[in-house]
């Protein structure tokens, strides 16, 4: 069975016009014993992050927590329908280093189904059903994790039709990811995106990868130890300038507590505050536009199908 082409939001398939202004790569919840003590658990700090960026125009948040990281996948709706903003939430694993070894074991043999699941039936008991599966990649390399997750991703992905975006990690890996999913496992370059571009400011790669056809997300700001803000605008550029512009999109990535602008942090607000007026001034105001608005409908807006 298939149904219209639509986004996958917390409240249901909404048609991708009415996404808005979107944060393409966010995190409401997020908790992992890499970062321990910087947990996006509140409820309340998250609500407040939703209504900074809708104060600043924001319509539409894409959460890319995936399974076992504190989705809270039962609080976002009443979070979308109290603050005005759509919320896309994620299925899929992270890199391995995130799970202890008995939560991995569980998922042996059973990771496309939960994926399916989770993109069909809902997340838990939740019945918040989500909407794009996230995987994650290594350092300039694939780990049999990583194709582990990604040959489940793509099962899932042919089962449903949902779109998966991938981590980069240090915004390395772009075209192993790519041969992976889209060579080897058939998944559509359109249905694909990749993360974390800015923190690999590799422009060469970044056309390469442009060229498959699939969406390159451009999400921070990084950590002071990547320096690779001020090349960004170059990067988006670059990409606009040779006919990309349509597969782009942008994202805040707020990981910890202490980013988050409730705490004095950037948050979600600072793409709205910071970036797009930084990026207007070298791209000017339509393909801007386009980048925050028409490009995340397409990405996320699929024809979607039940096994």
């Amino acid at each position: 069975m298939v149904s219209a082409v639509a986004v996958r939001t917390v409240a249901g398939d909404v048609p991708a016009e009415e996404l808005g202004v979107c944060d393409a790569h966010d995190h409401l919840f997020f908790g992992s014993p890499r970062l321990p003590g910087q947990e996006l658990r509140s409820v309340s700090a998250a609500r407040a992050e939703l209504t900074a960026f809708a104060a600043q125009g924001g319509g539409a948040v894409v959460q890319w927590t995936p399974y076992g990281l504190g989705r809270r996948a039962d609080e976002l709706p009443t979070l979308s329908r109290e603050t005005g903003v759509r919320i896309v939430t994620a299925t899929g694993l992270h890199q391995a280093v995130h799970y202890d070894d008995a939560t991995l074991a569980g998922l042996r043999g059973r990771l496309a189904d939960v994926f399916i699941t989770e993109l069909t039936e809902g997340i838990g008991p939740s019945g918040v059903r989500a909407g794009l599966i996230k995987v994650a990649g290594g350092f300039h390399a694939l780990d049999a994790h990583a194709r582990w997750t990604m040959t489940a991703a793509a099962e899932a992905h042919h089962a449903t039709g949902a779109t998966i975006a991938v981590h980069l990690e240090l915004g390395t890996g772009a075209l192993d990811v790519l041969e992976l999913l889209c060579g080897e496992l058939g998944v559509p370059s359109q249905r694909v995106i990749l993360g974390h571009l800015n923190r690999s400011p590799d422009f060469t790669v970044h056309r390469q990868a442009a060229a498959s056809g699939c969406y390159l997300a451009f999400d921070g700001p990084s950590r002071a130890n990547h320096a690779t803000d001020w090349r960004m605008p170059d990067a988006v550029r670059e990409l606009a300038d040779a006919g990309h512009g349509d597969r782009l999109l942008l994202g805040g990535d707020t990981t910890t507590a202490a980013a988050r602008s409730v705490n004095g942090g950037p948050g979600m607000p600072y793409l709205l505050r910071r970036v797009r007026p930084r990026l207007t001034a070298d791209l000017g105001e339509e393909l801007v536009r386009h980048i925050l608005t028409d490009n995340p409908g397409r990405a996320l807006a699929v024809e979607w199908s039940r096994p």
